[in-house]
């Protein structure tokens, strides 16, 4: 059976489509770049803490003469992603909703919701609990004979892509969600492979953490596990029903052809 209006799109109107999502998704970006630059001095004290808090006390150093105004942009533009993460979500679900049923786009505000929650709560994990925990642990190599003085651009670079693939990571029980609403994946499918989520996600920790020590991987892999298991209680919950959602299936199909 087909979806609501898919068929009545050619692949140019496609790219049309996605290239004006695209263009609204940049402007988004922009705007929330504009709204945390006014904030970008209060922004750097706070994403530089978890150093701090691993017991760095010193000043940061930069070696080029406009290194710390393009670190303020950089860093504005970071928070600027988090601030239009919901819109950028938004522009995603409505992309892909013309190929839902009509109860199925119901799900839209879920799906943002779920979307910027994990995403914002992965960075705050590694912001407040990971990153320390990593600095520490490399820092105490240091020994008495060196004086770690960081670089800004170096531990930026350092911490941003962490930070997002994090947020990355935390999406598990989002892509879940969506996978199995569209049936694709059950709670029973997922509780059979769980022997391999277990190594998958020490294998991405393993990847995705710059220290090799098992403390740090760990510290990053018991919670995508957990995800996991959290993604098996939301397929089991929201899962595709068979019967009740092939019921409603054909009576979304016999509305819009009615109407069509």
């Amino acid at each position: 059976m087909s979806r609501s209006h898919p068929d009545k799109m050619t692949f140019l109107e496609h790219l049309e489509e996605l290239r004006s999502r695209l263009v609204r998704s940049a402007l988004y970006l922009a705007g929330g770049f504009g709204v945390c630059w006014g904030f970008h001095e209060q922004i750097f004290h706070f994403l530089t803490q978890p150093l701090r808090r691993a017991g760095f006390t010193d000043q940061f150093i930069y070696t080029s003469p406009a290194e710390a105004f393009f670190l303020y942009m950089k860093m504005s533009f970071f928070v600027g992603i988090f601030v239009a993460f919901p819109l950028l979500l938004w522009e995603i679900w409505a992309f892909i909703s013309p190929g839902l049923y009509r109860h199925e786009k119901l799900w839209a505000i879920p799906f943002i919701g779920m979307g910027s929650f994990f995403f914002t709560t992965g960075a705050l994990f590694g912001h407040f609990i990971l990153c320390p925990l990593t600095f520490k642990f490399l820092w105490g190599f240091a020994g008495d004979d060196m004086r770690f003085l960081p670089r800004i651009g170096e531990y930026w670079s350092f911490y941003s892509w962490f930070l997002l693939g994090l947020g990355a990571v935390f999406q598990i029980p989002v892509v879940i969600f969506v996978l199995a609403r569209v049936g694709l994946v059950s709670a029973g499918m997922l509780l059979k492979g769980w022997k391999w989520a277990i190594l998958g996600a020490f294998v991405l920790a393993a990847i995705i953490t710059p220290s090799a020590d098992v403390v740090t991987q760990s510290a990053l892999a018991g919670p995508m596990v957990g995800l996991y298991l959290l993604g098996v209680l939301i397929a089991w919950i929201f899962g595709k029903r068979r019967d009740r959602d092939q019921e409603e299936d054909e009576k979304d199909a016999v509305s819009e052809g009615a109407g069509s």
